[in-house]
């Protein structure tokens, strides 16, 4: 099993930054994807951005530009730095890992994102 703790989350204002942390911890298996994807009230759970331990990066198209994705392996942390945030990034930001052939995944509960004035 892989346990997978996320931080960061919380109210921010348009334009502002914030900066979430995923650790996971466990059987972590190599080689790997860690992301994060986002889920609002009424809609389905997407991809926001996700690295590879190789560090092969991937986003969303409505990121692009604004989100950076990193990652420390030697922490097994994924780190998703967010700025100029605008309200439609509001949304619950879950931390995923997975293998590379997607056999194994798992998920963290979540942090709340709010972009509002």
């Amino acid at each position: 099993q892989v346990q997978l703790v996320e931080s960061g989350g919380g109210l921010v204002q348009p334009g502002r930054s914030l900066r979430l942390s995923c650790a996971a911890s466990g059987s972590i298996f190599s080689p790997n994807r860690m992301g994060w994807y986002r889920q609002a009230p009424g809609q389905q759970r997407a991809l926001v951005a996700s690295i590879t331990s190789g560090g092969s990066i991937n986003y969303a198209e409505s990121v692009k530009g604004r989100f950076t994705i990193s990652r420390d392996n030697a922490k097994n942390t994924v780190y998703l730095q967010m700025n100029s945030l605008k309200p439609e990034d509001t949304a619950g930001y879950f931390c995923n890992v997975m293998s590379l052939t997607g056999r194994l995944s798992y998920w963290g509960q979540g942090t709340q994102v709010t972009v509002s004035s």
